[in-house]
């Protein structure tokens, strides 16, 4: 069973920066993908990131482009999301998902099967 795990949360002024982690276990297949999801209360979860792991992939939603970084520790099995230059609006609960094979528009969530627990974000002065 896939097991993921998010850390690096926390608060942080406008035009901060914050790193987060994702730990995978469980996953018996060597490439896979892994996104960041984020969800600000009342709006829905929208997809952030996405990398290929053990591969050489990544994509970003615009809002991000620029300013997060999505990366990977494939002996980890872990991806990280460097977010710089923060912003009040990317104020959110954010969520690490995989999926084997992507068979969905990589934003959306029914697109993965394995979801971690989120980390929150908060960004304010």
């Amino acid at each position: 069973q896939v097991h993921l795990v998010e850390s690096g949360g926390g608060s942080v002024q406008p035009g901060g920066a914050l790193r987060l982690s994702c730990a995978a276990s469980g996953i018996t297949y060597t490439k896979f993908y892994m996104a960041w999801f984020r969800q600000a209360p009342g709006k829905e979860r929208e997809g952030v990131a996405l990398i290929y792991m053990n591969g050489d992939f990544t994509n970003y939603d615009d809002s991000v482009k620029g300013r997060f970084t999505i990366s990977q520790d494939n002996a980890k099995n872990t991806a990280y999301l460097q977010m710089n230059n923060l912003k009040p609006e990317d104020t959110a609960t954010y969520y690490c998902a995989t999926t084997q094979f992507l068979r969905e528009l990589w934003t959306r969530p029914v697109a993965y099967r394995d979801w971690g627990q989120g980390t929150e974000v908060t960004v304010s002065s």
